[in-house]
């Protein structure tokens, strides 16, 4: 549609770049200390020093313990291990386990998995805001209840929910809780003592560094069975051969975000100005979740009588990559369970943008953004049936 379109990246919720000084962390263990940490001679030891420094300094971050902190694949291996091994764990105490209706899909379908292996799974209704209280986690606790999941950040509307008071409630019953904080961890300034969780999922790649690594925080003390049996890598509890240069990286990028994490109010304000733009420039046209309890960057919008899809192609057209969900689920021609979870219609919900900035976001791809999007909305609309007779109708 342009010939000389600009690029803005606004879909850092699906994935970030690679930060360079990520990559310069990681490189020596590409390159020449390429040896197996586990290995005890020389080549060993000087890749098994990165991993003990790097586990150190995350832990030091999330205020854990390094015993307490594990490397995994990815948030989906964590996500995975921390429900299914914390289950079976708790089988002899009882299969019944909590979760909410808008998890990541990395939890929903664990649980799915839990239920055919004969585990009893409630899934909290979200408020229409997107948050889940911790009433409602109370009023769903039973005897039997072992395992409560609830998400830290929502990956699609960004809302942000009071896991403290949540891990409390969920403390008193005397069951174990785990949040996937995949979306939050980078943005959030997040210790786990503080939060009180006793598991705590998160990924490399939502901070810029590589697709493939992961971690899972597990409190000393909490029964986790393993997922990956393996040869005694990560203490016994994880097998494989740790992905040192990844690990590198994931530590020397959760470094940068926490160093940055005031510029978090700089995104929050180019936020506000994309939202508010749209809102003003596009009728028909609404937020989804609340505005405030959300993550800095996100902004999800629903536009009335057009397709998520046939905007994101335009919208690629012109240079700007947003998406229309989670990037796990973008192949699906579903309407987004989150979107339906908080009571958007079905015809409504396909009709959403998911924009997420980041600190390299500037108030140029703002206006950009908002330069191109209103057009493209009406354009697709002029084509809509039920755009124009219910235009019709006003008139």
């Amino acid at each position: 549609m342009s010939e000389n379109k600009r690029f803005v990246y606004a879909d850092n919720a699906a994935t970030t770049p690679i930060d360079s000084r990520v990559l310069e962390a990681m490189l020596p263990y590409l390159t020449d200390k390429w040896g197996n940490p586990s290995s005890a001679y020389s080549k060993g030891r000087e890749a098994a020093s990165p991993l003990t420094e790097s586990r150190a300094k995350i832990a030091s971050l999330l205020g854990c313990k390094p015993s307490e902190l594990f490397f995994t694949a990815s948030g989906s291996e964590a996500d995975n291990w921390a429900i299914k091994g914390a289950a079976s764990a708790a089988k002899n105490k009882g299969r019944h386990i909590i979760t909410t209706k808008f998890e990541h899909h990395a939890v929903l379908n664990a649980m799915k998995s839990l239920e055919r292996d004969g585990y009893e799974v409630t899934y909290l209704d979200v408020e229409k805001n997107g948050l889940i209280t911790p009433e409602a986690v109370e009023a769903a606790m039973r005897d039997d209840t072992v395992l409560v999941a609830v998400m830290y950040a929502n990956n699609e509307i960004g809302t942000v929910l009071p896991i403290k008071e949540i891990s409390e409630v969920v403390h008193r019953h005397g069951a174990v809780m785990f949040t996937d904080a995949v979306q939050a961890v980078g943005h959030i300034d997040i210790n786990v003592k503080d939060l009180g969780v006793d598991m705590l999922a998160f990924s490399g790649h939502k901070i810029n560094a590589p697709k493939g690594i992961g971690a899972l925080y597990i409190k000393t003390g909490t029964r986790v069975h393993t997922l990956i049996d393996g040869g005694g890598q990560e203490r016994g509890r994880r097998g494989g051969t740790e992905n040192v240069p990844y690990i590198a990286g994931l530590a020397k990028a959760l470094e940068l975000a926490y160093e940055r994490l005031d510029d978090e109010k700089r995104v929050l304000a180019l936020r506000e100005r994309l939202v508010s733009g749209i809102l003003d420039k596009i009728p028909y046209s609404f937020l989804n979740g609340d505005r405030e309890k959300r993550l800095a960057g996100n902004a999800n919008i629903t536009f009335e009588y057009v397709e998520g899809e046939s905007l994101l192609m335009f919208m690629d057209l012109n240079g700007i990559c947003c998406s229309t969900g989670s990037a796990c689920n973008s192949a699906s021609l579903e309407p987004s369970h989150v979107l339906l979870s908080i009571g958007v219609p079905a015809e409504k919900a396909h009709g959403s943008l998911r924009f997420t900035l980041s600190h390299e976001n500037t108030d140029e791809d703002v206006d950009y953004i908002l330069e191109k999007l209103p057009a493209i909305v009406q354009r697709l609309r002029d084509m809509s049936p039920l755009y124009n007779s219910t235009m019709e109708r006003v008139k």
